[in-house]
């Protein structure tokens, strides 16, 4: 439809961009430097991630009177990969925590003493996600462990400690399982095991148990961060992100839910005077992260995360 000569309309519509994390995969894959870019990569992105077409540009011959400019990040739980794994090896035990001693001919089990038969062991290829509920668990648990099944799908095999290659067949390993016989790990032990993966694949804290005195994503992104609006390469706006709170998101007044500001959208950053974006003039927001240590952990975020940055303010178009 033709655009009607001599006659425009000014609409309030918000611009916003978005910077996506899937589930299992980590920041630094989305974006490899220390500053995050907004309005800028806008292709193949769907209409919750931004509303805008071309890059750094607004629609033809539209301008743009920007009032405010909110930071939003998501607060969802993230899902850790399975295909990150670290092997390890633990002694089976008994009810009582007792390592024990198993007798392929006789079928017996006994506790371990001095002069007993072998020691037996576990093979296991830990998956990251495992790990990471097994320590859930365990940190929520009475006595700050966790048992695992000798038949659980993370254990390769069971054989007896000086013998690695006499592995117990399935008829012996069920044997075992019917009489209690499994796996305990301490929360000291699972911690110390997700310090043995490579450090940029470990969940921060904040990830793993965000409501237990770890601090939040959030808090962590906003007060280590700086926001930068430009239109025309010109900086319009310059400040710690915490400046520009969300003004939407969840909200409770507990402390298992966080979001950067209450969701109202009085409750944001307005600029002292409009800002105004020309028709093709080019315009973006950089949140950098100056502090190298921080930029290491914050690249190890795990998705799903979404951060958007919302220009709030009046779009002025031809009408059709």
């Amino acid at each position: 439809m033709a655009i009607v000569q001599g006659i425009r309309e000014r609409v309030h519509l918000p611009l916003y961009d978005s910077l996506k994390i899937d589930p299992e995969e980590q920041l630094r894959k989305a974006e490899s430097s220390g500053t995050l870019k907004f309005f800028i990569n806008v292709q193949n992105k769907t209409k919750l991630e931004t509303n805008l077409q071309s890059a750094s540009l607004l629609p033809h011959l539209n301008t743009f009177e920007a009032r405010a400019m909110r930071v939003v990040i998501s607060d969802l739980a993230p899902v850790f990969p399975d295909d990150v794994t670290q092997d390890d090896s633990a002694d089976a035990t008994n009810e009582d925590g007792k390592p024990i001693t198993f007798t392929p001919n006789n079928g017996g089990i006994q506790v371990t003493n001095p002069g007993d038969a072998h020691r037996l062991q576990a093979d296991i290829e830990m998956p990251l996600d495992v790990l990471v509920d097994l320590l859930k668990e365990a940190r929520d648990s009475g006595d700050g462990s966790v048992t695992i099944d000798l038949d659980d799908d993370i254990v390769t095999a069971v054989h007896p400690a000086d013998s690695p290659n006499a592995a117990l067949n399935q008829n012996d390993i069920s044997f075992l399982v019917a009489n209690g016989i499994s796996l305990e790990y301490t929360v000291s032990d699972l911690e110390g095991l997700l310090e043995e993966f490579d450090e940029k694949d470990q969940p921060l804290d904040e990830q793993i148990e965000p409501a237990n005195g770890a601090g939040t994503l959030i808090g962590k992104i906003v007060y280590n961060t700086v926001t930068t609006l430009y239109v025309g390469e010109k900086i319009m706006m310059q400040a710690p992100t915490w400046f520009f709170p969300a003004g939407a998101g969840p909200y409770s007044e507990t402390a298992t839910i966080t979001t950067n500001g209450l969701p109202s959208p009085q409750d944001t950053f307005r600029f002292a005077e409009p800002i105004f974006i020309d028709r093709q003039q080019n315009f973006r927001v950089e949140i950098e992260i100056p502090d190298a240590d921080v930029l290491k952990q914050l690249h190890r975020i795990y998705g799903p995360f979404f951060m958007w940055v919302v220009l709030d303010g009046y779009m002025t178009r031809g009408v059709q």
